[in-house]
């Protein structure tokens, strides 16, 4: 009897496949796991949260971290995935080599409207498995921020956090590896006034 497995890609074959012109930036695709996930298209509320998010923590971090956007993060489990916010260690240029790794990262976040059942379950245990410390999902839907943080692994080998909080739009949270600085909620839920 045959069983049909899917190819799973490692990151250098993934890598490999950009370099050879297979995939294109265009492409919006994830390694996840090693296989190859098409991503989402992006609504325009989605679009706009997403560079509010990178002015504010840009102008409040200045240069004392690294704000990626929906820029690729290597992690360990054959994935290479492309969050839309990244606040990484050290400057631009160390960067240069290789994507930030698990232990470069501070935060990251997800904007989720139609991808929220994905962001707060294939995307969060990806993420807590590689020990991404602090996990942001920002709910579009229901204009609350979910912050995860304190990945562990259960007696079933699944992985999640230990800590959720909920903060709502007329709030302000301190940002990881940050606590002097403050992102106030209402300056990224984008509203159509």
């Amino acid at each position: 009897m045959n069983v049909v497995t899917p190819k799973r890609f490692t990151i250098d074959e993934y890598h490999r496949l950009i370099e050879l012109g297979f995939l294109t930036e265009g492409d919006r695709i994830e390694l996840i796991r090693g296989e190859l996930i098409q991503m989402t298209a992006k609504g325009t509320a989605h679009t706009v949260c997403g560079s509010i998010l990178c002015r504010q923590l840009d102008r409040l971090l200045g240069d004392r971290a690294v704000i990626r956007g929906q820029d690729p993060i290597t992690l360990p489990n054959h994935s290479e995935p492309e969050p839309d916010v990244v606040i990484a260690r050290g400057r631009d240029e160390d960067y240069l080599a290789h994507h930030p790794y698990p232990k470069d990262i501070l935060l990251v976040i997800e904007i989720s409207d139609s991808t929220f059942t994905y962001d707060q379950t294939t995307k969060l245990e990806l993420y807590a498995e590689a020990g991404i410390y602090n996990y942001w999902i920002v709910n579009l839907n229901s204009r609350q921020l979910e912050r995860y943080s304190q990945p562990y692994q259960n007696a079933q080998g699944e992985f999640n956090y230990l800590s959720k909080q909920i903060s709502l739009p007329h709030q302000s949270v301190a940002i990881p590896g940050f606590e002097d600085v403050s992102l106030h909620l209402n300056r990224i839920f984008p509203t159509s006034e």
